[in-house]
């Protein structure tokens, strides 16, 4: 038995360390003499696209995350082609940024040439993202490299939907290594951003074949606005903040507004509202409604370990000239 425990302490150690080795290829001072400007080019341009448009923040944040989910971190989502991951169900329409992130590439492209890979950009982007919009920082760990090929299947059925129970949602986050306080404080990301109604009209008239709205949906002005917004065959891309409190503010709002039964989206207000939520998630959103710090420091390590999902570096994937295209 002692001999067992041993080899499986050992086991377990070498694991260990396998996964800190290839972490550690990840480094926040990965460009430091290769492009030193680089995190100052990057804050600079996400700066000047919220200038113009304040929910692009909300949208840089939803390129990494729905990059990330599908063949990992590697700007999969980026490249073009109709067969890519931009035309996958929970991405054609709906996901957007993809011009900042070209002007974002020029302006890297210009200090520091063939240098820096599309998939870190959208990684410091996403966390400038957060901080332009009143959030908190983190170290962005660097040195990824850009995948060969889009997975648009991966994308249809990896990208957790609008629709889905906290079980399914969670299963999704279990595959690329995330648990159940990243499927809460990740979804504290909808603290910005819009929603189109196609992703919540479902619930406003006849949800469920009940002939009747959403009940979780308790707030009775804002369900009337709501069916003001999106009435039944009305145009589904009309879209409302997913936080009514602070539209634009990354805070804390967006779980307060849970335990109100304020939740835009079915996926959002099931987090508190649902009979899963009772054992699983109910918890962290009573936590981090009442408590911002621990909703800005669960959401900054759970922003560090989606950034590690499945890298691509050392001499893995390229360095792509055009973040829409493979070297030729």
């Amino acid at each position: 038995m002692k001999t067992s425990n041993n080899i499986s302490f050992a086991c377990f150690i070498t694991i260990s360390m396998l996964c800190l080795l290839a972490n550690s290829q990840l480094t926040t001072t990965f460009y430091s003499q290769s492009c030193p400007k680089l995190q100052s080019i990057v804050r600079s341009q996400v700066m000047m696209a919220l200038k113009t448009e304040m929910r692009m923040a909300a949208s840089l944040l939803r390129l990494h995350f729905h990059d990330c989910f599908v063949n990992g971190c590697d700007a999969s989502i980026l490249l073009d082609g109709a067969d890519g991951e931009k035309f996958a169900l929970p991405n054609n329409n709906s996901v957007r940024g993809y011009e900042v992130v070209d002007a974002i590439k020029t302006a890297v492209e210009r200090s520091c040439s063939g240098v820096v890979s599309c998939a870190d950009i959208l990684t410091i982007a996403a966390r400038d993202s957060v901080v332009l919009s009143g959030g908190t920082g983190w170290p962005v760990l660097l040195g990824r490299r850009d995948g060969f090929v889009a997975n648009q299947s991966g994308a249809n059925s990896n990208l957790p939907a609008p629709f889905e129970n906290i079980g399914n949602i969670t299963l999704k986050f279990e595959a690329v290594g995330l648990n159940l306080t990243d499927v809460v404080s990740l979804s504290g990301a909808h603290t910005i951003g819009q929603a189109s109604c196609a992703t919540f009209g479902n619930r406003l008239f006849n949800f469920s074949g009940t002939n009747a709205p959403d009940s979780t949906l308790l707030d009775q002005n804002m369900l009337m606005g709501l069916q003001n917004l999106c009435p039944v065959n009305g145009d589904s891309s009309r879209t409302s903040p997913l936080d009514w409190n602070s539209t634009d503010l990354f805070d804390n709002h967006y779980f307060q507004n849970l335990v109100k039964g304020r939740g835009v989206l079915e996926s959002d207000q099931i987090l508190y509202s649902s009979d899963e939520a009772l054992t699983t998630t109910r918890s962290l959103v009573e936590l981090y409604s009442n408590d911002k710090d621990a909703f800005a420091n669960d959401f900054k390590n759970s922003m560090i370990k989606m950034g590690n999902i499945q890298p691509l570096t050392g001499s893995a994937g390229e360095i792509r000239r055009n973040c829409r295209v493979v070297n030729s």
